[in-house]
């Protein structure tokens, strides 16, 4: 952590000598009819990497196609206070050490699509969109984001850094037929919050928003990681960020029932077996992208166990792309038979 707090020293006096600003990234929150999960991150950028939007004031944070290294060079504002405003009314929060705003705001708005207002200091205004949900939902869906909703085909430990610092959203692979199985499902269920749970740090959710935009993904809030040392380990675990968010989202929606999406490359299958089991009534069923072979070894293979034998009365699914767990989740009546021929889609 020292060394952190070095690199970030030296990184804020670099942007302020070069002249960056102190900017506010909204991302994509949720949250029901009295409470709100804002989700943003303040940097110091340059303004030119800022784009107004057209005829208006809210800033549009990156530009398009900007790779993700560009991200992690922004120096964060630790302790950042942030006004937020929905519906009329201003809330205070404040940003941790990384600059990350993860704050709950107590709101009175309708189930639906809302848009809260950012402000840092003399920073321009930044737009956020919100996932109101029914706190009654029945349904939703938590979904996986590496091997998928896209495929990676790289090592994973080579994983993480690659997709961060190298690629662009434009030369990320969407997993075949998976766009189409999230659309059936918010098609027949319309309520149905769609979240993605990734191990992904939050320098890289713009580029990941992209990528499920431009893929015709359904929209919805990006649970992500900080990045960085922590006081006992170099790395945040990326598994105990899956399951301290699965949990919270227990106690936030205790009466959904949720559709686990993820692949069998080492954790998401017990990951999920270990939450049905200790709450059955908030899983639907679990559903498993199979990776073929090569991604399997890339992956550091599959994983050994049977979990699925550990969750008596939740339904598991394994299929190697969307289309064959679409077969599997209409015949258990998840989603509704789709009337368009497949070659439509």
């Amino acid at each position: 952590m020292r060394i952190d707090e070095t690199w970030l020293a030296l990184q804020t006096r670099l942007a302020l000598k070069r002249g960056h600003v102190e900017t506010v990234i909204p991302y994509t929150g949720y949250g029901t009819t009295s409470w709100l999960r804002v989700l943003a991150r303040v940097v110091l950028a340059d303004p030119r990497d800022s784009e107004p939007a057209p005829a208006a004031g809210p800033l549009k944070p990156l530009k398009e196609g900007m790779r993700g290294w560009r991200n992690f060079t922004s120096a964060s504002v630790g302790g950042a206070v942030v006004q937020v405003e929905v519906n009329g009314s201003t809330h205070e929060v404040t940003a941790d050490r990384g600059g990350v705003i993860d704050a709950r705001i107590e709101v009175d708005l309708e189930p639906g699509w809302h848009t809260v207002r950012l402000r840092s200091g003399d920073s321009r205004v930044a737009d956020a969109p919100m996932r109101v949900v029914d706190g009654a939902a029945p349904f939703g869906v938590v979904s996986d984001i590496d091997d998928t909703v896209m495929v990676t085909a790289l090592p994973r430990p080579f994983l993480a850094a690659w997709n961060t610092f190298v690629l662009d959203e434009h030369a990320r692979t969407p997993t075949p037929g998976m766009a189409v199985l999230y659309e059936r499902i918010t098609r027949t269920v319309p309520s149905a919050p769609v979240l993605y749970l990734s191990t992904g740090a939050w320098n890289v959710a713009p580029t990941l928003t992209r990528f499920l935009s431009r893929n015709l993904y359904p929209a919805g809030p990006k649970l992500l990681t900080d990045w960085g040392p922590t006081r006992d380990r170099w790395f945040r675990s990326g598994q105990d960020h899956k399951r301290t968010s699965l949990e919270r989202l227990a106690r936030e929606f205790p009466d959904t029932k949720w559709l686990l999406v993820g692949d069998d490359g080492q954790h998401d299958e017990v990951i999920y077996a270990e939450f049905a089991q200790r709450h059955p009534d908030n899983v639907r069923a679990i559903a498993i992208r199979q990776l073929s072979a090569g991604e399997a070894v890339l992956a550091g293979g599959r994983s050994k166990k049977a979990p699925k034998d550990t969750t008596p009365g939740i339904p598991w699914v394994y299929a190697p792309d969307g289309a064959g767990m679409s077969e599997q989740l209409e015949g258990m009546g998840i989603i509704d038979r789709d009337p368009q021929p497949r070659g439509e889609h």
